[in-house]
């Protein structure tokens, strides 16, 4: 990941900062789905660690080829009005490096009955006595609004930014452009 593409959300009257987002990485994970690629990783550097939401840039990560055949693909279509992207440019040579990753919480007790019961073929009451409603976990993580291409229904894909280190850690990214264990530059 040699290279990085800037890509800023531009203020718009009608639409949230957020929502805009939101629809510009729903549209990159599409492409990403396309192009099969998994040599392309995100990350959100104006992100506020207090927020709920990313900020208005994204920063695509990659090798010049990987990113400048993206760039070529028509991904943007209907967001260009409300996006402003730099060409790919080197990475400065001192960059550090951070994980971006995927975090999921399992935050509807409700919805956990329902699979439990029927994955098991157990009843209600015993679904409440495995899954009480204590059992609900929270995030104050910021997130992206996406919707589901199978099911469609909407889902929040909470996103971390994990701790600065030194040094780069190779690892695959998936069609979202977060990965568990590789990292991305950092500046």
């Amino acid at each position: 990941m040699d290279h990085y593409v800037d890509i800023d959300v531009q203020p718009d009257p009608e639409f949230p900062a957020h929502q805009l987002m939101s629809a510009l990485y729903a549209k990159l994970h599409r492409a990403l789905v396309v192009r099969q690629s998994s040599g392309i990783g995100v990350s959100f550097p104006g992100f506020d660690p207090q927020a709920r939401y990313l900020g208005t840039r994204l920063r695509l990560h990659g090798t010049l080829a990987a990113l400048s055949g993206l760039l070529e693909s028509d991904w943007l279509t209907g967001m260009r009005d409300h996006v402003a992207l730099t060409p790919p440019r080197p990475v400065p040579p001192d960059a550090r490096h951070r994980a971006v990753k995927r975090v999921q919480v399992k935050s509807s007790p409700e919805r956990l009955r329902r699979r439990l019961m029927r994955r098991q073929g157990i009843d209600d009451q015993q679904a409440r006595e495995r899954i009480p409603d204590a059992s609900a976990q929270l995030t104050c993580l910021p997130f992206v609004q996406l919707r589901s291409t199978s099911t469609g229904q909407p889902f929040r894909l909470f996103i971390a930014h994990g701790p600065v280190q030194p040094g780069s850690v190779a690892g695959s990214f998936n069609a979202y452009g977060l990965s568990q264990e590789g990292t991305i530059p950092w500046f």
